[in-house]
């Protein structure tokens, strides 16, 4: 089994990627917020959510090879 150490900023980063990703996906399926507006927030906060998954693989993959 393969052992991956992570720094707290870095584990810290992978978790708020999972969060504006989720919160994001949550907003669009919710009935909370005006459509037009609850549409704008998700959809921002899926896109960073996504955007920011590359460095948070790169940052597990890193680990992974060392």
């Amino acid at each position: 089994m393969k052992q991956l150490t992570l720094t707290m900023p870095a584990l810290g980063f992978i978790v708020a990627t999972r969060a504006a990703l989720a919160f994001g996906a949550g907003l669009l399926v919710s009935g909370k917020l005006p459509k037009a507006q609850r549409r704008a927030i998700g959809l921002t906060l899926v896109a960073i959510g996504a955007v920011s998954t590359v460095p948070a693989v790169a940052i597990v993959r890193r680990q992974l090879s060392a």
